[in-house]
């Protein structure tokens, strides 16, 4: 009996860590590999351009930028005197490393009410209707990685009063999100 309840609890292990996909794919910087290793990540980033008229390729940007496509990352914690945690630095969670007010704004918003931050279809659903909220509020163009990303960062408030100018790293970031978003168009187009 112990023997056997020793492999169905082995067997299911092995199962649980085999079927997860929060671990990073392994080529983040080819768009058509990261497609054929996660294909389920291609299609609800399909399905998110569709609803929402976001490309593909500036949310696999921003994910990439946010999260590097891991699904379960969180921000460090916070210690004082080094050793006394005192919490996470943010309530950020999973691929869009959406807050935790945020988040329930898309969810009363959407009546997306079962949506988690780990899901990458409801990750990607959440930064199309997120980016479309910037387009609204702020005017940016969907298609304008670098300035929808100052937006995703700084929140559509901190964007409007200007915030992300006395942040010099955060330009540089956006810049680089940008230009990742055009390789990931290029490759997309050869996929």
């Amino acid at each position: 009996m112990y023997r056997r309840t020793f492999t169905v609890g082995l067997v299911a292990l092995v199962a649980a860590c085999g079927s997860r996909e929060f671990e990073s794919p392994r080529n983040l910087d080819d768009a058509c590999a990261l497609g054929r290793e996660r294909p389920n990540y291609l299609r609800a980033m399909r399905r998110a351009e569709r609803r929402w008229n976001v490309p593909v390729h500036v949310q696999m940007a921003t994910i990439h930028q946010e999260s590097r496509f891991d699904g379960d990352i969180r921000p460090p914690f916070r210690y004082a005197l080094g050793i006394i945690p005192l919490g996470r630095q943010s309530s950020a969670i999973g691929y869009s490393q959406a807050l935790d007010g945020t988040w329930d704004e898309y969810v009363e918003d959407t009546g997306n009410r079962g949506a988690r931050r780990t899901d990458i279809g409801d990750a990607t659903d959440f930064m199309g209707w997120y980016m479309n909220l910037t387009l609204e509020r702020n005017n940016i163009p969907l298609d304008d990685t670098r300035r929808q990303y100052l937006n995703y960062h700084e929140g559509h408030s901190g964007y409007a009063r200007g915030s992300h100018n006395a942040k010099p790293w955060l330009l540089t970031v956006a810049t680089r999100v940008e230009e990742r978003a055009e390789r990931y168009r290029q490759q997309l187009e050869q996929c």
